[in-house]
């Protein structure tokens, strides 16, 4: 197994080589005006949210609603490359959340200078779905009345009361 030191000079090098190749560069084999077609295995990848409070960006707009993708093993390791989680460990789930996070209201390109402007009932909410969807694989909760003590389950993806 061959070791290498990674530097902020050559991080995006090895992101480039280690990043699949496009899809114009595919091989002559396969036509590039007929994509191959999709099987759908009926997992689903994506997941919608509604924040507790919501983004607020530079022109004053609230972002609540949004959409998660579940995270592969390279979204875990590429964090551990980041000078910034090097420095601060905690900053960690910002990066790793800015990879996940698809769209955010009308925004979709979500990086880590947007998680890092969330507030921080925000941060904590996504953090606690991230969890839930990549490690239990889906958006429901248990919870307890505490006027009358039932037990029921509630879905953290954002639905409204009465929405099926």
């Amino acid at each position: 197994m061959r070791r290498r030191t990674v530097t902020a000079g050559n991080l995006e090098e090895i992101l480039q080589v280690t990043a699949p190749a496009p899809a114009g560069e595919q091989t002559a084999a396969t036509p590039a005006a007929v994509p191959p077609p999709r099987e759908e295995h009926g997992l689903r990848t994506e997941f919608e949210f509604e924040l507790p409070r919501g983004y607020v960006d530079e022109a004053g707009s609230v972002h609540r609603h949004g959409a998660m993708r579940l995270a592969t093993a390279r979204d875990e390791l590429r964090p551990q490359i980041d000078l910034r989680v090097k420095e601060n460990p905690a900053y960690l789930s910002v990066v790793l959340l800015s990879q996940v996070i698809t769209r955010l209201g009308t925004i979709t390109d979500v990086h880590a200078g947007i998680v890092e402007r969330m507030y921080a009932t925000d941060v904590a909410f996504l953090q606690d779905f991230y969890r839930r969807v990549n490690s239990e694989g889906h958006t429901r909760a248990a919870v307890t009345c505490p006027h009358c003590e039932g037990g029921f389950e509630v879905d953290l993806s954002g639905g409204r009361l009465g929405e099926s």
